[in-house]
């Protein structure tokens, strides 16, 4: 499921629906100089063999949680990115004396709109994805990654280097596509977050077309023991955005003194 880069105290990067772990790369270098990186690939992306072929069931959301800790050492901070983000907040919920630290960069508690919940995308745009994926799944992702940069001052750089690693990187197994997507449908975390006592930093662009950063003000206000730090004119990736700033932010929140009560 990992790859293990660099020394330090240990830091699991989850990537988010769609795009496997080399979407970290521009990062990883700086990450690495003074943590132990742990590069998750999420079933079915990267060299992580999906639950079996196409035709089979997809993991379940918390079984996936459970088997990213699994495979982690005891102690150890998660950095999840959307999708992966939910991800980190299950596994702290599932086992929060083995998660020492969370960061949610571009995360919400909940993708879909709800009807206390406009700080999310309408079903549409998921029901749109899942027809794409099912029917053109490779131009579906490059339609994805026009999207998640709209609105950020370096959209087109951040673009076309995705672009040149969906090219470059293993198509996702279409099962683990559709599973993300339903999971997007369904999940809301709202309710657990209280119970997340774990020390969290928040990552979130400004400009975030999918995940408003709305959802990160709700997060940062939710989570017991959080900090929020917005990067301006940013889309959904702030580490792309700003690498240097992103890398500096991990570094200083993985080597701070934990307290314990």
């Amino acid at each position: 499921m990992s790859a293990i880069i660099g020394s330090g105290p240990d830091l699991a990067l989850i990537h988010g629906w769609g795009l496997g772990s080399w979407v970290w790369q521009p990062v990883l270098d700086r990450l690495s100089r003074h943590c132990r990186v742990h590069l998750i690939d999420l079933p079915g992306y990267g060299q992580s063999a999906a639950d079996g072929d196409a035709r089979t069931t997809f993991p379940d959301f918390p079984a996936t949680a459970q088997a990213l800790l699994e495979a982690l050492p005891e102690r150890v901070t998660l950095c999840g990115w959307s999708l992966g983000g939910l991800l980190a907040m299950r596994a702290a919920l599932l086992a929060p004396e083995r998660v020492c630290g969370l960061v949610l960069v571009g995360s919400t508690p909940s993708f879909l709109q709800r009807a206390d919940w406009p700080t999310a995308q309408t079903p549409a745009l998921v029901d749109h994805f899942s027809a794409g994926v099912q029917a053109q799944p490779q131009q579906t992702l490059q339609r994805f990654v026009t999207v998640l940069s709209q609105g950020d001052a370096k959209a087109r750089a951040i673009t076309r280097m995705l672009l040149a690693g969906l090219r470059a990187a293993p198509q996702p197994a279409s099962n683990a596509l559709r599973g993300g997507l339903e999971w997007l449908r369904e999940l809301d975390l709202r309710p657990l977050l209280p119970g997340i006592a774990t020390r969290s930093l928040i990552v979130h662009g400004s400009e975030d077309p999918l995940n408003p950063a709305a959802a990160a003000t709700y997060l940062a206000r939710q989570l017991a023991n959080a900090q929020l730090d917005i990067f301006d004119n940013a889309g959904h990736a702030p580490f792309l955005a700003n690498p240097d700033r992103f890398a500096r932010l991990l570094d200083d929140f993985c080597h701070a003194p934990v307290t314990t009560r």
